[in-house]
């Protein structure tokens, strides 16, 4: 299947982004929701941690139960009852079992657990017509995961379930790749920040506040850098500065046909220009480029454009940053 320009223009920007993980973050494990891992993570311990019986009724010997037949039932005295929580199972002999409520340990040894319509009660007693194979409704240590498998591969955004299957397993803390920082400017003569009195002619900055959601909705930290007049100078020397101190720029605005040339001089100015002109479903282009290997995003100024620019390519480039495998999404609209 042919690959549309917009696909074409994703490969060719988002693969040229590389890893800026140099610092790592040890957090703990209820602050780790949607930060990415740094390095894989491996079960402490074996799960589940003991074998348990998966639904109710009698623990018996499976040896016990050898002979049993219609002809011939097998006869056993219940001498104990365990419940989840409890440590350990009560011991029983040749002949003996154990009440079992679901969920409840049991022992590591050939043993089944009869359930109650398997067998004919009568008072403390009960007996079954069958023989019962070893394991028969008990989940085994370790046969959903085994201690040191790796559960969380590194590079990974980590999600409510990750969160819950670590706690499960005692972790407590969690080492992270520190998130990059994301400059954020607004570009033009009309905007104004969103807390002013709207003038004729001006429209307040709603991008600002959108893309800084987005941006740590991607798992990185923003810092917005203002909104910028077009003055090139001034705007070349403040993306400068944001450079040194950031791993990625985003501006938004400026990137219609009549400002192109400013956006597309700007990253020359500063490094290298590699997109000119993405043709978005609607048309509105975007410009894109790198500086000390550090990604450029120009999206446009209408805000349904900005964001979907910015989904498209920027939250792929910050999951770049952060060590995660290439993925190209796909346009929504």
């Amino acid at each position: 299947m042919e690959k549309s320009p917009l696909t074409e223009a994703q490969e060719n920007f988002i693969s040229k982004v590389t890893a800026r993980v140099t610092r790592t973050t040890t957090r703990s494990l209820a602050d780790v929701l949607g930060m990415t891992t740094f390095k894989s993570i491996k079960a402490p311990i074996d799960m589940p941690p003991y074998p348990r019986a998966i639904v109710e009724g009698f623990l018996v010997s499976c040896a016990d139960t050898q002979n049993a037949s219609e002809e011939t039932p097998t006869e056993f005295r219940i001498v104990g009852r365990v419940k989840p929580g409890d440590e350990s199972c009560p011991a029983w002999q040749s002949g003996e079992a154990v009440e079992v409520v679901t969920g409840a340990i049991t022992p590591e040894s050939a043993v089944a657990v009869v359930r109650p319509w398997d067998a004919q009660r009568n008072g403390d007693t009960f007996s079954i017509t069958r023989p019962f194979a070893p394991g028969f409704f008990i989940e085994e240590r370790g046969c959903d995961i085994q201690a040191g498998q790796v559960i969380v591969e590194s590079g990974v955004t980590l999600n409510a379930f990750d969160l819950g299957q670590l706690a499960g397993m005692g972790v407590v803390e969690v080492d992270c790749a520190t998130p990059p920082t994301v400059a954020l400017f607004s570009s033009g003569d009309e905007v104004i920040p969103h807390t002013e009195v709207l003038k004729p002619g001006s429209i307040r900055d709603g991008n600002s506040i959108m893309l800084t959601a987005a941006i740590k909705e991607a798992g990185a930290e923003a810092c917005f850098a203002g909104i910028v007049k077009d003055d090139f100078d001034h705007f070349v020397g403040l993306v400068k500065k944001a450079l040194s101190e950031n791993d990625m720029i985003v501006i938004s605005g400026g990137t219609s046909v009549g400002g192109r040339d400013f956006i597309s001089d700007l990253i020359k100015e500063v490094g290298e220009l590699v997109l000119d002109g993405v043709k978005m479903r609607s048309g509105r282009p975007l410009i894109m480029g790198f500086a000390d290997d550090k990604p450029i995003i120009c999206v446009a100024g209408h805000p349904p454009e900005a964001l979907r620019g910015f989904k498209l390519f920027g939250a792929p480039a910050i999951a770049r940053l952060l060590g995660q495998a290439l993925v190209i999404p796909e346009d929504a609209v």
